[in-house]
């Protein structure tokens, strides 16, 4: 049993992309402890991680002595197995996104955490995107409840006013489509549940579920095995949101662009973490996380006035390590989770809607998420 004062021993399944980019540095940088590892690359992941012991597979990682929490950092179509075996071996875990293929296996998932009275946190990192925390500053407290009251008031907490229109873009330039497990529909792959979960996460975390949803989902690109293009846009009652993600967009559009009654927010380029762990620095490093500005431009006074001010807003600090210190505190001392089991059930749902919505050109009604049966 771990004490309040020992921090939390992570074994880590999986040293593929996610594994070693985000997972590990991020672990070793929350200070927690990277206890274990398994993985195929034994001798990169020992080079990296010297401290941690590798081992062979998941059974192995599993039976390393004194683990609390085990991350699920492999392929999508295994996190479903390899979560509930963690978790019916008595570890907390943590799963990269999305949480599951299907909505049924999160349901299962969700079902099996409360048996076992284990903790389940899905990694929706891009909570602490920089840009998005300095959105959600802009856009003030009462954002949810204003979308579900219809109520100006408690819309207009934020320096934007009541939000009109809210676009979120995931773009790369990948005309390449490479022999990898992310380009197999049949392996959980595809962009709609790759980029899908953070797109639509950080619209859920700022809107609540929308009332309606429609989408498009396709493949663009030449011999592509899996969808690599996604346009959503959730309904709701006095606002649309638009979330958008290719893999072909050489000329990248904003990542974020926000309109409301009292001004606009733009922010080109994605967040710096990820391509900064990807260079090796560490989130210890001074200019971790460090974004570049946005454009603000605001309405200052009287509506009657006109009189507008438009300049560079500093973006906050990306923190991804947040995701690691909040699910430790989770754990060693009942914190709240950094996202909840339920909350990527909400997410699982719409991309369920997603794909439903793409096959049969229809806008669909979101409606209350039936959870089945016991």
């Amino acid at each position: 049993m771990t004490t309040m004062t020992e921090s939390l021993k992570i074994g880590l399944a999986g040293y593929g992309y996610a594994g070693q980019t985000f997972h590990a540095p991020l672990i070793a940088g929350s200070g927690a402890t990277l206890a274990a590892i398994s993985t195929s690359q034994a001798e990169l992941a020992r080079h990296d991680w010297p401290q941690a012991q590798i081992v062979a597979d998941f059974d192995a990682l599993l039976a390393v002595p004194g683990l609390d929490a085990v991350v699920i950092a492999t392929p999508n179509d295994t996190h479903f197995d390899l979560a509930r075996r963690a978790i019916e071996a008595g570890k907390h875990v943590v799963v990269d996104k999305p949480l599951t293929v299907t909505l049924a296996e999160a349901f299962a998932l969700e079902k099996l955490a409360a048996q076992y009275q284990r903790l389940v946190a899905p990694f929706h990192n891009r909570r602490w995107d920089g840009d998005f925390l300095t959105l959600k500053k802009l856009l003030g407290n009462g954002t949810k409840d204003a979308t579900e009251s219809g109520t100006e008031s408690a819309e207009s907490s934020g320096r934007l006013g009541r939000i009109t229109h809210f676009e979120s873009h995931f773009d790369r330039f990948r005309p390449l489509v490479r022999a990898r497990w992310r380009e197999e529909a049949v392996r959980g792959g595809g962009i709609l549940l790759d980029l899908g979960p953070h797109l639509l996460d950080q619209a859920l975390s700022l809107f609540g579920l929308p009332q309606t949803l429609s989408a498009t989902v396709e493949a663009h690109r030449d011999g592509a095995l899996a969808d690599d293009y996604c346009h959503l846009v959730l309904g709701y009652p006095r606002h649309q949101v638009i979330l958008h993600a290719s893999t072909l967009t050489a000329l990248v559009p904003p990542r974020f662009l926000v309109h409301g009654t009292r001004g606009s927010y733009l922010k080109h380029s994605l967040d710096v973490q990820e391509d900064q762990l990807k260079a090796g620095l560490r989130p210890d490093d001074v200019d971790f996380g460090v974004n570049p500005t946005g454009v603000l431009r605001v309405l200052e006074g009287n509506a009657e006035v006109q009189f507008e001010a438009q300049y560079e807003l500093p973006t906050e600090v990306g923190t991804y390590t947040e995701f690691y210190r909040l699910f430790a505190q989770a754990v060693l001392h009942g914190g709240p989770l950094p996202v909840t089991i339920g909350e990527a059930i909400n997410v699982m749902h719409l991309i369920g809607l997603a794909q439903e919505s793409a096959r049969t050109g229809q806008r669909l009604t979101v409606g209350e998420i039936g959870r089945p049966a016991s």
